[in-house]
């Protein structure tokens, strides 16, 4: 007898086996089975230009008879919604108001409703429980559902398979390009900004006569994104053009305003469509706190039953265009859009630009169109079909009647009909299925004589199902048609980049005059002149000297040409002030140089100046000339490359007036020297240019010293200085060398 286990004995626990599953194999199976289904079934519009949710929401409120009928609490719709999306009643309600009138998310809102639903340019305007607000569907929605009852879509199950939804809508316009879509699904996202209506049905029309249209002439008809809140698009047609080509790109959008001169305040009557006032209003608060924007007195939001505005009180004497050029720059009231057109086509998202969606959809309106005409031509047929056998028996009324009296039983009225009158069954039925009081001659002319018409019509739908171009030009009636019922001016205003004005902050500099002094090795003093004052004399560290000193203001720029043959620009007001006992700030940290790099000249540029040239000397003998105005960009860049040749290690440069040349000492490594005149060297227009050969120098030897500064007396110089260059170097003297090489540790 086998032994009984206590109640309250332990039981042995046995861990099923752990089976080790590589990371791919999860992902497979678990991970990506999910992702598609958040891709295709949740956040991605199909060609349609709806989402599943937006479907179902519009398709039951067509069912319910909203369409035509009187309007019904949401209450209502949202929970015959649920037979179809099982994802909660909140949800279900918060993608009802995105359609309506009242929310201003679309152009052409798809919902006609009643009571408060809030505002899309508000995050703290909610709208009112479902149980307060009514809707039902807008005639614009007609478009939606023509021919949704002839077959013109699929039909599939709904979650439980107790229902039928269409897959998709077959809209008659471009839907997808008229409203507003976004939406993050797993690995990818879709923002699909709206356009307006007239503009997207006639390039649609012209796709449709020239699918090869270009995008150019595309653009020309479909100008730009149309938004319910208005506002202006900073047009740049380059920018514009990628975003028609591929569907990824972004434009800036910036607020409409006016000015009351009266009440001096400035009222901003549209705003971005990708902001809040919300927004708006804290930043402009932040602003004010922080003190950067005291042209404002104050702020409000004075939004009413009449539509948007934000009111700004200005103080006196403020510019309210050069304020609302601040604000552009500083404040949401100038946003981007980032287009990103993802889209489903066929179960398969795909990135497409303007033209390409506009020819998916030509292909799915084709489909669409091609269905509903076969039903129609189907349901004609048959009507046609029975009325052939109804004209059979107007030549002989008496024997129908005579037929279904002597028929004694009821199941062979048909088969003695069929074969009195040589007709079908289906013809049959339709004949003994008509009243008594029918049977008349009249009521028998009146419906044959349809039959010509008839087959007319079926004559029309088959040779529109045979011929491509015809059911094309049916497609571009229904636009035209969609055009002048529904169309309506743009909403938003189109403002060309090249006419924006753009806000440049006025900084608030002191200025005063100073010393500038750079260092051999880089270093730069910027020292006052009440500093000076007490002690002139300059520290350097241990090895190194003096390079440049002269006198500047605070608000200057000064240029820093290096020997890695590129230009920093700086502004003399960047650097502290420091004494001339320091060894003041390093240049190349300062400016963030290249690794290894060092500044060789200092200058004062405040402008370009006519016949003022810079004078590059080379270790090779030779030397150039470079206009000032070859150095003019024009925006402000803090670094300019490739500013003398390379071909040779440079020496020095100097700054040269045309009309006052200068002196130029040369000194090669064999201790050789020439002096002659700046002006000799030929100008060259090319920053990079190599210059022309002005001392001769041997293989091996090179120019070792370039030097402006030096003794100029006749009798000093009167051995070395040429007239003509090239020129051969005169060795120098037992003391001019002994001199050269203070002036090099001086200098």
């Amino acid at each position: 007898m086998a032994k009984k286990k206590k109640q309250n004995e332990p039981q042995e626990i046995v861990y099923a086996p752990i089976v080790p599953q590589p990371i791919t194999e999860t992902i497979e199976k678990n991970y990506m089975p999910y992702t598609m289904s958040v891709i295709v079934s949740r956040a991605i519009p199909e060609i349609d230009g709806f989402k599943p949710a937006h479907r179902k929401i519009l398709y039951t409120m067509y069912n319910m008879g909203l369409l035509k009928g009187a309007r019904t609490k949401s209450t209502n719709i949202v929970g015959s919604v649920m037979k179809l999306h099982p994802h909660g009643d909140q949800s279900i309600y918060e993608t009802l108001v995105r359609l309506t009138r009242g929310n201003e998310t679309l152009l052409h809102p798809l919902v006609d409703s009643k009571g408060s639903f809030g505002k899309q340019y508000s995050s703290d305007m909610k709208p009112a429980a479902a149980r307060y607000t009514e809707a039902k569907l807008d005639g614009f929605c007609a478009e939606l559902f023509e021919g949704i009852d002839k077959n013109a879509v699929d039909m599939v199950d709904n979650y439980d398979g107790t229902m039928k939804e269409p897959r998709l809508l077959p809209t008659t316009f471009p839907n997808i390009l008229v409203t507003p879509n976004s939406g993050i699904a797993v690995g990818m996202a879709s923002d699909i900004c709206s356009f307006n209506l007239a503009e997207i049905c006639d390039g649609t029309i012209a796709i449709i006569k020239k699918p090869d249209i270009s995008v150019d002439k595309i653009m020309d008809i479909i100008k730009a994104p149309d938004f319910p809140g208005g506002g202006q698009i900073i047009y740049d047609r380059e920018q514009m053009r990628a975003i028609y080509e591929t569907g990824d790109g972004s434009f800036k959008i910036r607020s409409r305003y006016s000015y009351d001169p009266a009440a001096n305040c400035i009222d901003i009557l549209q705003i971005p469509y990708s902001t809040t006032i919300e927004q708006i209003l804290n930043k402009i608060s932040q602003l004010v706190k922080e003190g950067k924007l005291k042209e404002v007195v104050d702020f409000r939001d004075e939004i009413d039953l009449s539509g948007f505005r934000l009111t700004l009180d200005l103080r006196k004497g403020v510019d309210p265009d050069k304020l609302m050029q601040k604000l552009f720059k500083a404040t949401p009231l100038e946003n981007s859009f980032k287009c990103n057109f993802n889209i489903i086509i066929d179960s398969e998202p795909r990135q497409l630009g303007v033209i390409d969606i506009l020819t998916e959809w030509i292909e799915f309106r084709k489909a669409c169109l091609r269905r509903e005409l076969t039903f129609d031509l189907g349901k004609k047929k048959d009507k046609l079909h029975l009325l052939l056998g109804l004209g059979k028996i107007l030549l002989d009324i008496d024997k129908a009647i005579r037929i279904i009296r002597k028929t004694e039983k009821d199941e062979d009225v048909i088969p003695n009909l069929c074969v009195g009158f040589n007709i079908d069954e289906i013809q049959a039925n339709y004949i003994a299925d008509i009243k008594l009081r029918n049977l008349n001659r009249e009521y028998i002319l009146n419906r044959i004589s349809e039959i010509e018409d008839l087959k007319k019509e079926i004559a029309d739908i088959e040779e529109i199902l045979a011929d491509e171009f015809k059911l094309k030009a049916l497609i571009a009636k229904q636009l035209t048609d969609i055009k002048k019922k529904y169309g309506q001016p743009r909403k938003t205003q189109i403002l060309e980049a090249e006419n924006v004005e753009v806000y440049v902050e006025e900084e608030t500099v002191e200025n005063y005059p100073c010393k500038i002094v750079l260092s051999r090795e880089g270093y730069f003093k910027k020292i006052t002149y009440r500093s000076l004052q007490g002690n002139d004399e300059q520290y350097f560290k241990d090895g190194d000297g003096l390079r440049q000193i002269f006198d500047a203001e605070n608000k200057d720029t000064v240029f820093f040409f290096t020997d890695k043959a590129q230009l920093y620009r700086a502004a003399v007001n960047d650097f502290e002030n420091c004494k001339a006992s320091v060894i003041g700030e390093f240049v190349p940290a300062a400016l963030k140089m290249d690794p290894g790099e060092k500044p060789i000249f200092m200058t004062i540029q405040s402008e370009f100046r006519e016949g003022y040239n810079y004078v590059f000397v080379f270790e090779n003998g030779k030397g150039v000339r470079v206009p000032e105005k070859a150095y003019e960009v024009s925006s402000v860049r803090r670094k300019l490359k490739g500013i003398y040749s390379t071909a040779s290690p440079i020496v020095a440069v100097f700054s040269e007036q045309e009309k006052k040349p200068f002196d130029i000492m040369l000194v090669s490594s064999e201790d050789r020297a020439i002096i002659f005149k700046s002006s000799l060297i030929p100008v060259k227009a090319t920053k990079t240019a190599a210059g022309v050969q002005l001392m001769t120098v041997k293989n091996k030897q090179k120019i070792v010293n370039a030097i402006s500064d030096f003794d100029n007396t006749s009798e000093a110089t009167k051995g070395y200085r040429k007239i003509k260059l090239p020129a051969t170097g005169v060795l120098l003297s037992d003391k001019d060398i002994k001199n050269r090489q203070i002036s090099i540790d001086e200098v």
